[in-house]
């Protein structure tokens, strides 16, 4: 596996993040914009599910509340509020999820009871089946950072796999996984090399050239959420801040 991006390297900037997505959409309708927006909502629900649980709500109305939010969001009722120069889609999305719940979930609550339309973001079962493995010590708000953190890791795992598929070495990556988290210490390289069939020191390069894609594939993912790949080393911070809460 080839490494594409030094990870002495500085930001990389990317001129179309998701957060760049978002801010296009403020401008007319297009298919383009309108598929983009639901992908990022779709990669992005969980965190904000949970920030509406954590808020007090029961799990079906968690349920409709995030759904109404993301159909909202959808049909750009509140992009207007988007705002580049605070440059983050992790702050935009929470305070706009925050002004839905305390000034317009009653009237949305009272259109679903109406017969208001039904669409279908997420997988309802699994975000609560979700939630009930996670943490409830946390605040609403540590909450979400916490679990915007996991989504972007689950999307930087993701990705690795996706590689290993494409150079067709699937097993590869099953077996090599386990050292993402790991401390270097405590990796068993002789049992990696054994599955894979090759020597231990050939496992130790594939471990490392596997550390290193993961790095640079979530430092990728976070620039992808900040308005132009800005302030990258200060939202790292802040998220292994939030993964580091109990």
């Amino acid at each position: 596996m080839s490494s594409q991006v030094s990870s002495n390297e500085g930001p990389r900037t990317f001129p179309n993040t998701r957060w760049s997505v978002v801010l296009a959409a403020r401008q007319p309708q297009s298919p383009e914009s309108a598929a983009a927006l639901e992908a990022i909502c779709r990669a992005y629900w969980y965190p904000l599910y949970a920030y509406v649980r954590r808020s007090g709500q029961s799990p079906p109305d968690a349920q409709d509340l995030t759904q109404e939010f993301f159909c909202r969001l959808l049909e750009k009722r509140w992009l207007d509020a988007a705002d580049r120069e605070k440059g983050k889609l992790r702050s935009f999305l929470v305070v706009a999820l925050k002004h839905f719940l305390s000034k317009e979930w009653r009237r949305a609550s009272a259109h679903r009871r109406g017969g208001g339309r039904a669409h279908a973001l997420f997988d309802t079962a699994f975000a609560e089946s979700r939630y009930a493995t996670d943490s409830h010590s946390l605040a609403p708000d540590e909450t979400f950072d916490q679990q915007w953190a996991l989504t972007l890791l689950d999307l930087t795992v993701n990705r690795l796999r996706d590689e290993f598929s494409v150079a067709e070495k699937p097993g590869d990556f099953e077996i090599l996984k386990s050292c993402l988290m790991a401390d270097r210490g405590s990796i068993d390289y002789a049992a990696a090399a054994k599955q894979l069939g090759v020597k231990e020191g050939a496992a130790r390069v594939a471990a490392h050239r596997l550390r290193k894609r993961f790095r640079e594939i979530y430092r990728e993912e976070i620039s992808q959420t900040l308005a132009d790949g800005s302030n990258l080393d200060s939202e790292l911070r802040h998220l292994a801040a939030a993964l580091a809460r109990q």
